[in-house]
């Protein structure tokens, strides 16, 4: 009897892969809390120094994945935190400013966690049968990708709230797609090689802009309980709805969970819409980082910076391992958004925030130094200028995407 008996974990594996874990979380949260920081430059950080790591490529996966995960969950914290406009400008401010302006950035924190838990436990099932549909309809979407495209741009525009902020949205997307051409090509020299143009281009049109709107504001308001008021349904509804949505991001190129927040939207309930559209950005966030681990090992198609990294640095396709991995993280992340979160809020509440604020972007300012070089901080200075201008015509930020939907339309 004893030779039939197989052990089921190797002890020595399980405990350096927790130790992996532990270290990919560990960036996660530091990619998380640090505006202008994100996991795919620590996972790209990772790709390049794997072959220098005596250890099995797979933990170096698991770290990959921790940190990607975690990350998904915290990035939350400082876009609540930072950014908040004056409340008499609160009409033009993201759906999660607004509640922190309201008094309820402790519940959006608490939403957040709920949406992004939510949509793990929702991928996994559903990542089975999407990427089966995937697998065979894969060839069909790569053939037809720029018509896809183009199709998901007219979404965005046609679903604007005016005609000024559609023509507006256009003319913002035709400019980032400009810049995306202009740039993504370009290899500077750089004192850290991980992720070259893409980190000044996104801290510059996603990051910046919202500082630079906020440094007349008055920064985070005292916050009331942390009770959640949104019903369990509704909740249920936007975290499916994003989990949904960010199923799509995994396996189509170019498609952010931005986009897919926004075409998560119209199943939101509209009493709670502020509050779905955490649940529904964050659940797409976090589940598009289990579709693009599926859209990896079935189609080798890494979407996502963790995925790129995972695939330089010849990471094995067990699946059962990276998926414990993901799982073990996403409980982490959860934890770690409900301990930190209130507190970042009470810390930068009572920071001088115009200071706060400068200082902010001067670490992105830092940030594109470090992963392009002086030209990444010109890039980053040019991309902040394009990311002020869709929200004075009323338009939303996703249409900047254009940066990389435009050359992928143009192939």
């Amino acid at each position: 009897m004893d030779a039939l008996v197989r052990p089921v974990v190797d002890p020595t594996f399980a405990a350096a892969a927790l130790a992996f874990l532990c270290g990919g979380a560990a960036l996660g949260t530091l990619s998380g809390l640090v505006p202008g920081l994100h996991a795919n430059n620590f996972a790209l950080l990772l790709a390049g120094l794997a072959p220098s790591v005596a250890a099995d490529p797979l933990l170096v996966g698991v770290a990959m994945l921790g940190a990607g995960v975690v990350h998904s969950f915290l990035d939350i914290v400082p876009a609540l935190a930072l950014g908040v406009p004056d409340a008499a400008t609160a009409v033009a401010a993201l759906p999660g400013h607004r509640l922190v302006i309201a008094g309820r950035g402790r519940e959006a924190i608490r939403l957040s966690a709920v949406g992004s838990g939510l949509a793990v436990a929702l991928a996994v099932p559903l990542a089975v049968p999407i990427t089966w549909v995937m697998i065979r309809g894969y060839p069909a979407v790569r053939a037809h990708l720029p018509l896809l495209l183009a199709g998901v741009v007219a979404f965005l525009v046609l679903t604007e709230s005016s005609k000024r902020a559609a023509v507006g949205g256009f003319l913002a997307f035709l400019a980032s797609a400009a810049l995306g051409l202009a740039t993504l090509d370009v290899d500077p020299a750089a004192p850290l090689d991980a992720g070259g143009v893409l980190a000044p281009l996104f801290a510059g049109l996603f990051g910046a802009p919202v500082l630079v709107d906020a440094l007349g504001g008055e920064g985070v308001p005292p916050q009331a309980d942390a009770r959640v008021t949104m019903s369990p349904r509704d909740l249920g509804v936007s975290a499916g709805a994003g989990s949904l949505a960010g199923a799509v991001v995994g396996y189509v190129p170019g498609v952010s969970a931005a986009i897919a927040a926004v075409a998560a939207l119209p199943a939101v309930p509209r009493e709670d819409g502020d509050r779905g559209f955490v649940v529904a950005t964050s659940g797409a966030n976090t589940a598009n980082t289990i579709f693009a681990l599926f859209a990896l090992v079935a189609l080798g198609t890494p979407r996502t910076g963790v995925t790129v990294a995972i695939d330089r640095a010849g990471v094995p396709f067990a699946l059962p391992i990276l998926l414990v991995a993901a799982g073990a993280a996403a409980a982490v992340g959860f934890a770690l958004v409900l301990l930190v979160g209130d507190a970042y809020l009470r810390v930068v509440g009572n920071a001088d925030y115009t200071r706060l604020s400068l200082g902010v972007l001067a670490l992105l300012a830092g940030v594109s130094f470090l992963f392009a070089g002086p030209l990444g901080v010109g890039i980053f200075a040019v991309a902040g200028v394009l990311g002020l201008a869709p929200p004075r015509v009323g338009a939303r930020r996703v249409h900047l995407m254009g940066v990389l939907i435009g050359p992928l339309i143009i192939g």
